[in-house]
C-alpha cells in the first residue's frame, strides 16, 4: 500500500468504540495513505443473522451479491455474526476513522486499524504537521455504504466496504488561514475500505486492514 499526502488539497473527531471500518478522493482533500498489504477497522458484531444464503430486503441493498458466499462462511464460522449490525458498525467506524486522521488523533487511529495501516496514518499526520498544515474536513454525509466482497480463510474474516459520501474539505496553515479547500462545496469521495478479525477470538472488534479507491 502505498499513501499520497497532498499538503495543500485535503479530503476531525472521533467517538465510540468502535466498530468497523477509505477512496477515490475528486477534490480539495487530502487523499489518505493506503497500504499495499490488506489486513485486519473496529466492527463489534452479535447476534445471528437469519439468513444470508438469501439477503432479503432491506440488507440485500447494502450487499454486493458477490459477497455473499462469503458472508454466509462468515457467519458459518461465528453464530454471533450480524450484517446490519456490521453495516451501522461500519459506518460509525468510517466516520471515526476520518475524523481522527483530520484531527490528528494517533492513538484512535492505533484502536482503529491494524498497525501498519495506522501507521501509515500517522506518517501521514506527522507529514502535514511538519508543513504547517492544519484540516478542517468535515463528513457531510454517507450516501451509501455498500459490502462489496467477503471472505474467510481458516478464522481470519475479511468484509470490504464501499462508501461513496460527500466531504467538505479545507486546509489552513498554522495561522488559521486557509489554504485550500472549501466548507461550503462538498466533494464526492468512493473509498473502498477492508476490515479483518479473527472470528471466534477475544476481541469482537474489526480493523481497518486497507484503504483503496473506487
Amino acid at each position: 500500500m502505498f499513501f499520497l499526502v497532498l499538503l495543500a488539497m485535503v479530503a476531525g473527531f472521533l467517538g465510540l468504540r468502535l466498530y468497523g471500518v477509505l477512496g477515490k478522493r475528486t477534490g480539495h482533500e487530502q487523499p489518505l495513505p493506503r497500504t499495499a498489504e490488506e489486513r485486519p477497522a473496529p466492527i463489534s458484531v452479535s447476534r445471528t443473522v437469519d439468513a444470508i444464503p438469501e439477503v432479503r430486503e432491506p440488507a440485500n441493498r447494502n450487499i454486493d451479491p458477490r459477497a455473499e458466499a462469503g458472508l454466509r462462511q462468515i457467519v458459518a464460522g461465528e453464530a454471533g455474526f450480524d450484517v446490519p449490525r456490521f453495516l451501522e458498525g461500519a459506518q460509525a467506524a468510517y466516520r471515526m476513522t476520518l475524523e481522527a486522521f483530520w484531527k490528528g488523533d494517533e492513538s484512535a487511529l492505533s484502536d482503529l486499524a491494524v498497525p501498519d495501516v495506522a501507521q501509515a496514518f500517522i506518517d501521514a499526520i506527522e507529514a502535514r504537521t511538519t508543513a504547517g498544515h492544519v484540516l478542517d474536513n468535515r463528513l457531510v454525509r454517507i450516501e451509501k455504504a455498500m459490502i462489496v466482497d467477503a471472505s474467510l480463510s481458516g478464522r481470519d474474516a475479511r468484509i470490504t466496504m464501499r462508501f461513496d459520501a460527500d466531504i467538505a474539505a479545507v486546509t489552513r496553515d498554522a495561522e488559521g488561514v486557509m489554504v485550500a479547500g472549501s466548507m461550503t462545496d462538498a466533494v464526492e469521495t468512493h473509498d473502498v475500505w477492508t476490515f479483518a478479525r479473527t472470528l471466534k477470538s477475544s476481541d469482537p472488534n474489526w480493523k481497518l486492514a486497507d484503504t483503496d479507491e473506487a
